[in-house]
């Protein structure tokens, strides 16, 4: 009978979900009920990018694509066929941000956004990004990143000698933050279905945040870093950024585990649990959740929000300690000690990065090579007004590994660990600690080594003032731009705060409460591409 049938528009909706929004267990139906291929997605999402990222809207949020994608999304394809699938990331394309390495031999560089780089030959994947692969991930492109992971100096957030300035798509010349600033945007917009950053202090969750995403820094030794371009072995850790906690607990699931080639990820507990296991919408009811005030300097409108957000745990079942401060919190916030240790380790770090590539056309071998190369090479990494700094680059290059470094580390982990997180987890009797993202909330994290998530929280109102004017060349405050609220606990952690993530996500769902301006928002969708 004609009216049995959906028409047309029904049918693709229910079909081919919308890649603006859509998760990874979405995509996945959908290969599997063979409604779309593979070759499908990548295709769309190619086209969704080439649509937004220098065209329109100009957001500047991949600096390259995978030239042999297709191609694998076919070979996915069959395999699925003959085969069946390999799991939730089977065909299902991701990115990730410029400084983790993938196989040269594929196609695709890996420079942290600097020309220094550029046709560098790694000598094999990236640990993470091998899991994925191996997972049946497709590995779409490489996200743009504040250059150097944002350690040259001075510099907008976003920007890549390589790939330019990425902007936030809430409002146009918005700072997107940093310094995985591509693997925020692109979530923001559906460039691709999930995306992996890296954080030292702020990189991951800063970026999700702004851009109304999901993000986890794990525990420093839960995922390898291994291929990865390096701030701090103390600090740095990669990390899922996706539309929603169920997606980053499944980038979580595959990218975890120990890695010989990185000693912090043998110190892990022996069971890793299965963070999927820990999407419950209730995880909330009877947990004791602190409230750092001290902590607390954000806008009037991120104030307002995280504290109506206090009502809402409540609501879920938790209970609400606040204050709960940190037993030093005014020495935290004076402490220069987090500078020291990553100026130290960078200069340390990023050397045997670079000695252990296979091959550098360019010749750099340490920092001071780096410093030369951006003078000689001023046109196109040091550009004025905005972008012609490199003074961390340069203060890192003067430092060396003495008793102060040595003291320095101790503060930070005495601060952090000893009298920050712990104390104030196990003063209080806290499951977590909540903060709104923006401020001080990667701090605490970050020089503990310990796990943090940022979820959306709201939007700055249509009123705000537009800071500054004219963009500088971002508007850092501006109508529509998002904000997030991140949780906090102890070493390996991670699937207590992705449940309570979770349970507060799913009882708010901010993330769709708002989308990006008009222009920003690529229009081709999977039943665009289909192959014939």
């Amino acid at each position: 009978m004609p009216g049995d049938m959906p028409n047309g528009d029904v049918l693709s909706e229910t079909v081919f979900p919308d890649l603006y929004e859509s998760g990874i267990s979405d995509l996945q139906k959908g290969l599997g009920l063979g409604h779309f291929t593979s070759v499908d997605l990548v295709k769309a999402y190619l086209a969704r990018i080439d649509e937004v990222n220098l065209k329109g809207a100009a957001l500047h949020a991949v600096i390259e694509t995978n030239p042999n994608a297709l191609s694998q999304a076919a070979k996915l394809d069959a395999e699925r066929k003959s085969q069946g699938s390999r799991g939730p990331l089977h065909g299902i394309p991701l990115l990730l941000k410029d400084n983790i390495a993938t196989l040269h031999e594929e196609g695709m560089n890996t420079t942290a956004g600097s020309y220094a780089l550029l046709g560098s030959v790694v000598p094999r994947d990236a640990f993470v990004a091998a899991k994925l692969r191996e997972a049946g991930a497709i590995l779409l492109g490489k996200a743009n990143l504040s250059e150097w992971a944002n350690y040259r100096g001075k510099v907008p957030n976003g920007f890549s000698g390589r790939g330019g300035q990425t902007l936030c798509p809430y409002y146009p010349n918005g700072d997107a933050s940093g310094s995985s600033s591509g693997s925020g945007v692109a979530m923001a917009v559906g460039l691709a279905a999930g995306s992996l950053g890296s954080e030292t202090d702020g990189s991951i969750v800063s970026p999700s945040s702004k851009n109304n995403v999901v993000g986890i820094k794990p525990t420093v030794g839960l995922v390898s870093r291994a291929g990865v371009i390096p701030i701090s072995s103390h600090q740095d850790t990669t990390g899922p950024m996706c539309r929603s906690v169920t997606d980053v607990a499944i980038l979580l699931s595959v990218i975890a585990g120990p890695d010989p080639r990185d000693a912090a990820t043998l110190q892990q507990p022996g069971v890793l649990p299965d963070y999927m296991k820990a999407l419950d919408p209730n995880a909330l009811k009877g947990k004791r959740l602190g409230v750092p005030r001290k902590f607390l300097r954000d806008g009037e409108a991120i104030l307002e929000t995280f504290n109506a957000s206090l009502d809402t745990f409540r609501a879920l079942g938790a209970e609400i300690v606040d204050p709960a401060d940190f037993p030093c919190a005014e020495e935290m916030k004076e402490s220069q000690a987090e500078t020291v240790v990553l100026k130290t380790d960078f200069k340390v770090d990023l050397t045997e990065y670079i000695s252990g590539l296979i091959e550098v056309p360019t010749g750099v071998k340490n920092l001071a090579d780096l410093i030369e190369f951006n003078n000689t090479h001023a046109d196109l990494e040091l550009i004025p007004p905005y972008h012609d700094d490199q003074s961390r680059f340069i203060a890192a290059e003067a430092t060396e590994k003495n008793d102060a470094y040595y003291a320095a580390l101790a503060e930070d982990f005495d601060l952090g660990r000893r009298r920050g997180i712990d104390a104030t987890l196990q003063k209080f009797k806290l499951d977590a600690i909540i903060l709104p993202t923006d401020g001080m909330a990667s701090k605490p994290a970050a020089i503990s080594g310990y796990p943090i998530i940022s979820v959306p929280l709201g939007f700055q109102p249509d009123n705000v003032e537009i800071l500054p004017v004219p963009a500088a060349p971002l508007h850092t405050q501006a109508p529509g731009l998002p904000f997030g609220l991140a949780f906090i606990g102890t070493a390996y952690s991670e699937f207590n705060l992705i449940s309570f993530a979770y349970a507060f996500e799913q009882a708010t769902q901010v993330r769709l409460k708002r989308r990006a301006y008009a222009e920003a928002i690529p229009v081709t969708q999977i039943k665009d591409v289909l192959s014939t």
